[in-house]
């Protein structure tokens, strides 16, 4: 199993979009069937090191984490994503 996590940064002004992309993002957890499992959180305590929001998700392999990245809907979102944030960690790892 692998487990992906991305954390974002975002635009000042951007807390609607934010809220958006959080509802776009979850979404993709009916429609792309890698996807095993998937959280987002919005960061309740908000400091200068930290970031805004964060996804925590699970698939069953690198191949369908590479699916996964490369499906149009998720697509669509990580470019809507790109519009608002100023910046994005990640990290993938086995468990």
């Amino acid at each position: 199993m692998i487990k992906h996590i991305v954390m974002w940064k975002f635009k000042e002004g951007e807390q609607e979009n934010m809220m958006l992309f959080r509802e776009r993002l979850l979404a993709l957890k009916d429609q792309i069937p890698e996807i095993r499992a998937m959280e987002v959180g919005v960061n309740i305590k908000p400091s200068e090191r930290s970031y805004d929001a964060v996804l925590v998700s699970e698939f069953d392999s690198m191949e369908a984490l590479k699916s996964y990245s490369v499906n149009p809907l998720h697509k669509a979102v990580s470019d809507f994503c790109k519009t608002i944030r100023t910046n994005s960690v990640s990290v993938d790892y086995e468990f």
